[in-house]
């Protein structure tokens, strides 16, 4: 039998290649974008797209049935135009969730204590030429942690704290259901109550720039900004002016509002923890992300029901 024919974004994954290429024709899109391919467009049923997918490039592959995004954020592809064309949109949640659980505990640890700059004091032989690193200003027991979202990786983020004997509250649009922590009907509620704030939303229009100087003043000298879901969220120069006025303590971050782009200035802080988008970057992970891809296409082509579509492209019920 022929193979179906799926073509591959740039910026993909290393190992969805790998997991793909015995069962299908694989075609990686080029530079100038699907509608490039000419005549070979008609063959394409599947992409597989990771940071963008648009209603134009959707529109050049007219036999398009389904994207699958190797990632659990999928603000990039166009899903209401999708949607209007009856195109399935999937992505890998859950696989990522313990990765990033774990790099916002690091980023958390590094932040409050320090500990990228107590190491490179180490490397760089102060200790011996200049005796002890100055003491860490703060401490993780005690503090108060306001999570801005809880989902599936929210809900591991708060597991993982747990045993560090911090008080744990959080905001999301609405209460969660079986959910014991303090909730905040708003983000600035939250702010007011705790000195640590983990942010975890995805990239929306209501979530653009919304950790301002306020929030941030809310969180007070003793606050710790850490961020794992989008670089979006945060309004990066009132971040800076908070960090030089001494207005929070600290901050990590693995999401950047314009990446690779970091800000001179967020470098050259020592009570800074930065990290380049790798909360997911582990060979385990990403080969699990790759197998979702794969049992996303192969679900769709056997039966027409992926694993796990997005709720924006819901998947029509069995007649």
């Amino acid at each position: 039998m022929p193979k179906e024919t799926v073509m591959l974004s740039q910026n993909l994954n290393p190992f969805v290649q790998g997991v793909l290429k015995d069962d299908y024709e694989l075609v990686t899109m080029p530079e100038g974008g699907p509608g490039a391919l000419g005549e070979k467009a008609a063959d394409i049923r599947a992409v597989v797209a990771f940071g963008g997918f648009s209603g134009v490039e959707m529109d050049a592959l007219p036999n398009l049935e389904i994207i699958a995004c190797p990632g659990v954020g999928y603000d990039g592809i166009d899903t209401s135009h999708a949607a209007e064309r009856g195109i399935i949109v999937t992505h890998t949640p859950n696989v990522l969730n313990d990765e990033v659980a774990d790099t916002a505990i690091a980023l958390l640890l590094n932040a409050v204590r320090r500990l990228y700059a107590a190491e490179r004091y180490l490397r760089e032989g102060r200790w011996e030429t200049e005796g002890s690193f100055p003491l860490s200003p703060f401490s993780v027991k005690g503090r108060k942690v306001g999570l801005y979202g809880l989902g599936r990786i929210g809900l591991e983020i708060a597991s993982r704290l747990e045993p560090f004997k911090v008080d744990i509250s959080y905001h999301t649009r609405s209460p969660k259901k079986g959910v014991d922590y303090a909730y905040h009907p708003t983000l600035a509620s939250l702010a007011e109550a705790v000195d640590t704030l983990i942010c975890i939303v995805p990239k929306t229009p209501e979530t653009h720039k919304v950790v301002n100087a306020e929030i941030l003043s809310a969180l007070g000298p003793d606050g710790i900004l850490v961020n794992v879901g989008r670089g979006w969220s945060v309004d990066e120069d009132a971040l800076i002016a908070a960090l030089e006025a001494g207005t929070i303590g600290g901050a990590g971050l693995d999401v950047f509002y314009e990446e690779p782009h970091v800000p001179e200035k967020l470098r050259g802080f020592d009570n800074v923890s930065l990290l380049p988008h790798v909360a997911s970057a582990s060979v385990p992970t990403r080969q699990g992300m790759a197998q979702l891809v794969a049992d996303n296409l192969k679900g769709w082509f056997a039966e027409g029901r992926p694993v796990t579509p997005v709720p924006e492209t819901p998947v029509p019920p069995k007649a």
